[in-house]
């Protein structure tokens, strides 16, 4: 079971982490705003949503920092659980095709089992995201980027998560 809840964590990650950013490059504005947005479903009724937004300000032309939130809640035949975090962010992008990142994200875990009675339970577990990635130009001032982190906190059969290994796609505009 917890395998599955895992997975479900992990495949809405995914989705939670992919962003879109927004900002006014040229112009004295150096603020950042964006998030992303996944839902999914799966076998015995499964259903998943993810919600996470984030602030960004550019303190240099290459360098992002901010603060991201994220809010995921799933569902299925045989459990229950939400999920919060927060905490902050930065990027660094260099050659205007590649950029490295750390996200820190402290999670608050609520899981409510089915089958054992109700059995229900409360965790929180601290994350530290460092990884990097590809973008590349779609548009003008728009970019799709592709990358992977890896939480350096993550322990075996002690993390909410089955895997410390974090993809994440999105797309960035006005970088």
């Amino acid at each position: 079971m917890k395998k599955i809840i895992s997975f479900c964590l992990v495949f809405t990650s995914m989705f939670a982490f992919s962003q879109i950013g927004v900002s006014q490059t040229g112009s004295s504005n150096r603020w950042t705003f964006g998030g992303g947005l996944g839902v999914g479903f799966g076998s015995n009724s499964s259903f998943n949503i993810g919600v996470s937004p984030r602030v960004g300000y550019r303190l240099t032309e290459d360098f992002e920092a901010g603060l991201m939130g994220n809010f995921t809640y799933q569902t299925s035949d045989y459990y229950n659980s939400t999920m919060f975090g927060i905490g902050p962010f930065a990027n660094y992008y260099f050659a205007r095709n590649f950029y490295l990142g750390g996200i820190f994200q402290e999670y608050f875990v609520n899981y409510n089992i089915k089958q054992d009675n109700g059995y229900k339970f409360n965790k929180d577990e601290s994350a530290l995201y460092l990884g990097g990635g590809y973008m590349t130009q779609i548009g003008n001032g728009a970019y799709f980027q592709v990358g992977l982190m890896y939480n350096v906190l993550w322990k075996e059969n002690q993390s909410i998560f089955s895997s410390g290994l974090m993809p994440s796609i999105g797309f960035v505009v006005g970088l």
